[in-house]
């Protein structure tokens, strides 16, 4: 295999993978960059009766969160009023936890750039510039794509509706390395604020937008097949091609032998002497007869003759039959 080739192919693979993560990763960053949507999951749930903070207060503190996962900061700071004086909103080990969630964050920023980069120097390079994918190629892996993506996305929809809460706890424990991720939830205002329950409606959210999205993806892949698709007169040509090759050795030894037989047959009429072509001849040897002088027809009627056809036949033949007399006749 070329070196090319082992390339393309590698590619080809990367793009499967890296379409489902940039889907995946597009709706998550989205969720948690959105200050709206985390705003109505406070109110869904009745953040500010579990917490005894006001919504203005809780609403200020999602702001910071969303900055906090996008700038360099590395400790979480949120001050709130509430009892009338100011004071911390999460408490030492929320803190610390909330910087293993920046560090997931970030990591899920990263794979959704280089994700999205890797799309795009796919269809830029192997595509649009080097030809080595057709736009037909292109839309059957993003077809594959898509399946993959599709796949991953009904399994995590299953695992949250058969028992999320032991495959979110799973989770936590395979990404985290230690345990301040479990938070009281009467006394953690992290966790008061963002229930579990909220974190189900997120990835249902999570999923059900990948799935839309795949069905727009799958739309245009599949009606760009439908519409660039080769005619059937095409195919059928290509069909008949393929089999007139397979055939063509049988058919050529046939037309060498008519081709042969056809230049012996003269040959073979020449060596026969009973062909049509020789007979001929003797037909018309009558004809070139009639034409020789009187002297071979005195000889061939009166010299030859048997005398049993002279009695039968005594008198001569008509006049007009005879030939006009020549000079010197009967001198032979």
């Amino acid at each position: 295999m070329s070196g090319m080739r082992y390339i393309g192919m590698v590619a080809t693979a990367g793009f499967v993978l890296a379409l489902p993560i940039l889907l995946f990763t597009t709706n998550i960053r989205f969720l948690a960059s959105d200050t709206g949507y985390l705003e109505g999951g406070l109110r869904r749930h009745d953040a500010a009766e579990n917490t005894g903070i006001a919504l203005n207060e809780l609403d200020y503190a999602v702001g910071v969160i969303v900055r906090y996962f996008e700038d360099d900061e590395q400790t979480l700071r949120v001050l709130v009023f509430t009892g009338g004086r100011e004071t911390a909103l999460f408490s030492e080990d929320e803190t610390l936890h909330m910087e293993d969630v920046k560090g997931l964050m970030r990591t899920i920023f990263r794979a959704n750039e280089v994700s999205l980069g890797f799309v795009l120097a796919y269809v830029a390079g192997l595509v649009l510039w080097s030809g080595e994918r057709s736009g037909r190629d292109l839309a059957k892996e993003t077809l594959v794509a898509v399946g993959v993506g599709a796949a991953v996305g009904v399994l995590v929809g299953i695992l949250a509706l058969v028992g999320f809460e032991s495959a979110w706890e799973r989770m936590h424990e395979i990404v985290f390395t230690n345990d301040l991720w479990l938070l009281d939830p009467r006394t953690d205002r992290l966790i008061q604020m963002f229930p579990e329950t909220f974190w189900a409606e997120a990835t249902f959210i999570v999923v059900g937008m990948a799935l839309a999205e795949a069905v727009v993806l799958v739309g245009i892949a599949g009606g760009y097949l439908w519409f660039t698709r080769p005619p059937r007169a095409e195919l059928a040509a290509v069909d008949e091609e393929d089999g007139t090759e397979e055939g063509a050795a049988s058919e050529d030894a046939p037309e060498e032998d008519e081709a042969s037989e056809e230049e012996g047959a003269p040959e073979r009429a020449e060596a026969d002497p009973g062909s049509p072509d020789e007979e001929a001849p003797a037909e018309d040897e009558p004809d070139a007869s009639e034409q020789h002088g009187e002297a071979e027809v005195e000889v061939a009627t009166d010299g030859d003759a048997p005398a049993e056809d002279q009695e039968e036949q005594p008198q001569p033949p008509p006049p007009q039959a005879q030939p006009p007399p020549a000079p010197n006749s009967g001198s032979i």
